[in-house]
């Protein structure tokens, strides 16, 4: 079979998550692949949510497969409905490249049995290896994909260094490190100075997942001794709700809502410092890049991923000292200087992540295997 050769191949891509999901591999994907003049030509699809269809952005089509799981004879049986959906959608000779998001999950060898003869590019994202970690049918899929793909894609040496612990077995030439991106207009817009008196209360934003990885319960019982800080959580709503028990008892907090991506950066200029207390690892972390680029200091858990991501450029702390963590807010919340620094910091280095240099390498990665 003779595949399209052309400057800009169409790709054929599929996220197993029902659309609305949230998520910062959600939203690189369609930072990536759907709009009105996408960054990557494709084919991009991801699962149908139950219930009333939504309208979903331009370039995204939705794959009515039901029955999304782990393990098991049920795991199998979802895969191959979703490669019958995938290889009846698509017309192989239009496409000239995979992309396989995450390692592990459904669509992945899904759509490489769709397709079998097609280049692959199998991008690393962070939650197949924590899934990998903790379910034996998904590490199965891990090692298969890695072994199975023509090139690896990881954003940071730190994802890829774990998926080598994962799959030992895989050929370290096929690993490439592209870094995601954020949106270039973000980078290129000058924020709102923030104006702020020391000795203010510190307004730290969280945004994001409270699930156990992200570090949400730790966040709340370190901050359960902290003083002068309002904190503001934007979060899925059932997340927020499991952890309202416990916030009641530690801190006082604003709820803010699930956030869309215009709205969060809008919010963004109303804190004066994002918390990231990740417990595990981190793709990249896109969202402390965001706020950077758009002039918001950000204190992290150095796990992997993070550290890579951000290094000197935010505030290393930890969050499971309160010790620790209170000097750092302390001095967050009474220095003249260091949250300016910060920001000056954050938005160089923010700089270095454009969402089009991720895409053109991808695309030029694509037409390498071509």
């Amino acid at each position: 079979m003779t595949f399209p050769r052309t400057d800009r191949p169409l790709v054929a891509t599929c996220l197993d998550l029902p659309f609305g999901s949230p998520g910062g591999s959600v939203e690189l994907f369609r930072d990536l692949y759907t709009g009105e003049d996408p960054l990557i030509p494709a084919r991009a699809f991801m699962l149908q949510p139950t219930g009333r269809r939504p309208t979903v952005p331009p370039g995204l089509e939705l794959l009515a497969v039901s029955g999304k799981t782990l393990e098991g004879p049920a795991f199998r049986r979802y895969v191959a409905a979703l490669r019958r959906a995938l290889a009846h959608a698509l017309d192989p000779e239009q496409i000239g490249v995979l992309h396989l998001q995450h390692l592990a999950f459904g669509a992945t060898p899904a759509l490489m049995r769709a397709l079998p003869q097609h280049p692959r590019i199998a991008l690393v994202h962070g939650t197949d290896l924590l899934f990998a970690q903790t379910h034996r049918d998904q590490l199965r899929v891990l090692r298969e994909s890695a072994r199975l793909a023509d090139a690896i894609v990881a954003p940071t040496t730190a994802m890829a260094d774990h998926l080598v612990r994962l799959a030992p077995q895989t050929d370290l030439s096929k690993i490439h490190h592209i870094p995601w991106g954020i949106p270039n207009h973000l980078i290129d817009a000058v924020p709102t100075p923030v104006k702020r008196a020391p000795g203010q209360h510190l307004r730290l934003l969280y945004a994001g997942r409270l699930t156990a990885e992200k570090g949400g319960d730790v966040l709340i019982k370190a901050l359960s001794v902290a003083k002068g800080i309002e904190l503001s959580i934007a979060a899925p709503r059932a997340e927020f709700n499991t952890l309202q028990p416990a916030l009641r008892q530690a801190v006082q907090a604003r709820y803010l809502g699930w956030l869309s991506r215009p709205q969060l950066w809008k919010a963004f200029a109303e804190h004066d410092a994002l918390a990231m207390p990740s417990t595990t690892l981190e793709a990249m972390g896109l969202v402390a890049l965001e706020a950077q680029a758009c002039g918001l200091p950000v204190l992290y858990q150095p796990v992997p991923g993070l550290r890579e991501a951000l290094g000197n450029s935010a505030l290393a702390t930890d969050f499971t000292d309160t010790t620790t963590l209170a000097r750092d807010l302390e001095r967050l919340r009474t220095s003249p200087t260091l949250l300016a620094a910060l920001r000056t910091a954050g938005r160089a280095n923010a700089a270095r992540y454009p969402l089009s240099a991720t895409a053109a390498a991808l695309m030029d990665l694509g037409k390498q295997l071509g």
